[in-house]
């Protein structure tokens, strides 16, 4: 499997959050963010990644859960899901986590594999990863790439 490597700086387009009554410190909330990409690896570079994400806070330390979908400059896409956990110390949030394709178009149609990520909010509204995996194309594709 070949290995895949980059970063993502995104931006919330769209946030609710809900505090909840049965704790103290207890948030739910769910958010789309938006940005593009940077890789070494020419498929991954400068595509466009949307996520949506739900986020489960109990005093600070939490979960993520969501889906994803890159679209890239020769106009194929990949999608696929990741969940991970959150901390949040004072204004610091981290968040940490895998990834996995679910699917793909074009040259990335039946793309395999997954990897991790590592991430803060750098504001309320903006978010910073690194990203690391491996990958696989469909088996008709990669006879043919």
């Amino acid at each position: 499997m070949p290995n895949i490597s980059g970063s993502f700086s995104g931006t919330t387009n769209s946030q609710t959050v809900v505090f909840l009554k049965d704790a103290p410190g207890h948030q739910l909330s769910l958010g789309e963010i938006v940005g593009v990409q940077e890789s070494p690896v020419p498929l991954w570079d400068g595509s466009s990644l949307t996520y949506w994400s739900t986020v489960d806070l109990l005093s600070g330390q939490g979960t993520q859960r969501g889906y994803y979908v890159n679209a890239h400059t020769n106009g194929d896409r990949d999608w696929g899901t990741f969940e991970g956990k959150v901390t949040s110390v004072g204004s610091e949030v981290t968040l940490q986590g895998t990834f996995a394709f679910s699917g793909g178009s074009g040259t990335l149609s039946g793309v395999t594999g997954g990897g991790t990520y590592i991430g803060r909010m750098t504001s309320p509204t903006e978010v910073e990863m690194a990203w690391e995996g491996t990958y696989e194309l469909g088996e008709a594709k990669a006879q043919t790439a």
